[in-house]
Order: structure tokens, then sequence, then C-alpha cells
């Protein structure tokens, strides 16, 4: 079962500020197990022979590494080729282009990304060299009604920073890693450019988790590149990470974004205006960022995402007798005080969604579940039992919005109110 292999990535984890990018590389292992859980492939088919895929088929879809990067220094943690996984279009979507940018958390000590290179979180070497395509990435009309024909690009993370990190090598210790997320995402795009996508009449950039927060960092830069004409749009998924106090008054996550922006050269890749008026690291919060953003953006969150229940909210440090524990491990452990403090995060979140929600072009769609990315498996994007809000999947709501069909501001009621959502369960 999906929730027994979360349970065991769950055991190990003593969670201090060097333990977090550790634990972002057990949560993309998890990833990948509960894509193999909801949507298990039937065929090892990949797109290059393929220009009308099979759609009873859920295709595996192979690696592609950026032979010319090392050049321009764009390269991992560890200093190998980062990399992609392309599945090309077909029929009407064969001029629109959909890249999704894989989540996996930060490294913010030498320490911490010299254990990060050494998984797929931090090199290509540890990669798998094909994945499978579900959720919005999948070729399947019944599983991605709006984008299933389109090429579709899954662009893998191997440097610690949502592809922002701006610096050279750090040698310590002997143990020599390379803060170039900038430098991959400049590389990536120029090679897309190249196979096409500078032609692309309508794309969207997705990403989950940092892969979110990627999205939203680099969406103006995705609009700049590609034709005027283009419909181009940007969508974030589960990457509005909030600058709040922990359950023991502290800004965990505020002190650890300082530590990344400042060891990774992050500051570089945000936005001028915002850095000329505050601390870098503040403008590494989405809240700041999305002030600025001019693309469309398009945001799905949970309002109790686990994983800020996890580790902004209520982190080990904040919790030393684990009053917590249980709540974190399960939603239905909470006690009503817990569930007080979780709708006071989800207020949170609200309140700073406020001026996001007032733009025209804005769309958001926030459930009550206790989940975290919910875009790319086909269980919680489009399916009979997916999770809905005034009755819409995910999908059906990004699909409104892309298309500027209707409003898609859809937010929730409190938990427990929605009985179609998938809660995820980390304890026995």
């Amino acid at each position: 079962m999906a929730n027994s292999r979360l349970r065991e990535a769950i055991r190990w984890r003593r969670w201090g500020k060097r333990d977090w990018a550790i634990a972002a590389v057990a949560f993309a292992t998890v990833s990948f197990a509960l894509i193999l859980q909801f949507d298990s492939p039937s065929s090892s088919s990949s797109w290059s022979n393929q220009s009308s895929p099979n759609s009873a088929e859920t295709l595996l879809v192979d690696l592609t590494l950026l032979s010319n990067a090392k050049d321009r220094g764009a390269v991992c943690l560890d200093g190998s080729l980062p990399g992609y996984h392309f599945q090309k279009g077909f029929g009407s979507g064969s001029s629109n282009w959909l890249l999704h940018i894989e989540g996996g958390g930060w490294c913010n000590t030498i320490e911490s990304c010299s254990k990060r290179k050494i998984t797929a979180l931090g090199s290509s070497n540890f990669m798998d060299h094909r994945v499978p395509f579900s959720g919005i990435l999948s070729h399947k009309a019944s599983e991605n009604p709006e984008f299933f024909n389109w090429n579709k690009v899954k662009i893998r993370y191997c440097d610690g920073a949502s592809l922002s990190g701006n610096r050279g090598s750090e040698v310590q210790d002997g143990r020599k890693l390379f803060f170039r997320g900038q430098l991959i995402w400049e590389a990536v795009m120029d090679e897309l450019m190249s196979a096409g996508m500078a032609n692309a009449k309508q794309a969207l950039l997705s990403g989950c988790s940092a892969g979110g927060l990627a999205t939203l960092i680099h969406c103006d830069d995705f609009r700049v590149k590609l034709p005027k004409a283009s419909n181009v749009k940007c969508l974030a998924d589960a990457g509005f990470f909030l600058d709040e106090k922990d359950i023991s008054g502290n800004y965990t996550m505020r002190s650890f974004n300082h530590e990344v922006v400042n060891l990774q050269g992050v500051a570089q890749s945000l936005n001028k205006d915002c850095v000329s008026r505050m601390e870098p690291s503040q403008c590494f919060f989405p809240q700041e960022i999305l002030k600025h953003v001019q693309t469309p953006v398009f945001l799905v969150n949970p309002a109790y995402d686990f994983w800020q229940i996890q580790n902004i909210l209520a982190p080990v440090a904040s919790d030393p007798r684990q009053y917590w524990r249980n709540c974190k491990l399960s939603i239905k452990n909470c006690n009503q005080s817990q569930i007080d403090a979780l709708h006071e995060f989800r207020n949170s979140m609200l309140k700073a969604l406020s001026e996001f929600q007032q733009k025209e072009d804005s769309g958001i769609y926030i459930n009550s579940c206790f989940s975290h990315c919910q875009t790319w498996m086909a269980s919680t994007w489009h399916s009979s039992n997916s999770p809905r809000v005034n009755n819409k999947t995910i999908a059906e709501a990004v699909g409104d919005w892309f298309f500027s069909r209707k409003t898609a501001k859809e937010v929730d009621c409190t938990y427990p109110c929605n009985p179609t959502c998938y809660n995820m369960n980390f304890g026995s």
C-alpha cells in the first residue's frame, strides 16, 4: 500500500535544519512510489516512436540529458548533466507545450547538499531513466481532458534551490558542490525552444512543491521566451509556502530560506525590485514573488498541506514533547485544539492569498485535504473519485481558467467538510 511506503519514509525522520534536504529525498522516493501505486505502467513504449499514443497505456518516458550543459556550467549539485523527459504532442496539441518541474525540497548547508548530491535530487547518475507520465502529464483524454495531446516535459530537479541557485562551486572538507539552478533552467529552455517550443501557440509552465516555487520564480521569463501571440500561463501546485510562526513562536521557514538563499546565491534569480526593498530570502516566499509576476498564475494548494504542517507549523524542534506527532501523521488524530490551530493556519493562507485572488486573470483551487502535490496523479488530478470543490476536479478548474471559459477561484469549506478528499495517513 502507498500509505505503508510513506510510513516507512517517516520513521527515520528526526527533523533539524540540516535534515530537511534529506527529508526531501524521502518525499521524492515516496512520490514515485505513489505514481506506481495509483497508475501502474502497462507498457514500456516511449514517445519517440509514437505520434498518437495508445490511450489504453501509461507511457514510460525516457530521460534526456543536456549534452551541451556542462560547457555552460549548467550542472547538478554533483557536476553531472541535468535532464528532462519529453513526450511528443499529437493531433490538435502538436503546437502546444506543457512543462512540469519536479519537486523535492531544498538544501541549506554544505552538509545537507552533500547528502543530496548522492540522490536523484542532486545527480542525474541516480535518476530513473524512464518515468511514467500521469495526471497533468497523462496522454489519456479521460485522465487529462485539456492537455492530453500536448507536447509534455518533466524537468528533473537536481540543484536544491528551485532552479534558482546562482553561484560557482563550493568546496569544504574536500566536498565540491555546484549551485547552478538558474543555468539549468536557461539550458533546458534553450534546448526546448530549439525542439519546437519557440513556435508554441499555447503553453503552460507547472510544477509541484519546490517545483511549484520554481514555476513562480521563472513564470515571467517563460512568458518572455515565447511568441507574444501565444497563450502562456503558469500553474503552481503545493508551492505556496507560508511565512508563518511555528507552534513555539519561531519563524522556522524564514530561517531556513535565509540559509538556502545565502548558500546558493539565489538572490540573483529573484525579482530585483523585491530584493532592493527587503532581505532577499523574504523574496523567496511565494507571497512576495506573486506581487511582481505579470503572467497569469493558477495556484493549487490543500488548506491542510501536510508538508507545511509537519515542517512550518509544527517542526520537530518546536515540539520537544511530541505533542503534535500523531496529528502530523494523520489529521484524523488531531484533537480539537490542534484542529483549531490548523484552521488558523488555513486562515493565514487565505489572508496571504487575498491580494492575489483580486487579480482578474488569477486562478485558485484550495481544497480542505491533508495532502501536498495533487496535479501529477490521476487520482487527484482528474478521475471519477478525485477531490472536488464546487463539484469540480482540479483539472476542470484549471481548464476553465487556462482557456478563459469561466472564473476559477474555488475555495473549499473547512475540514472535515469535504468527503471527496484524499487525506494522507502516515501512521498505522
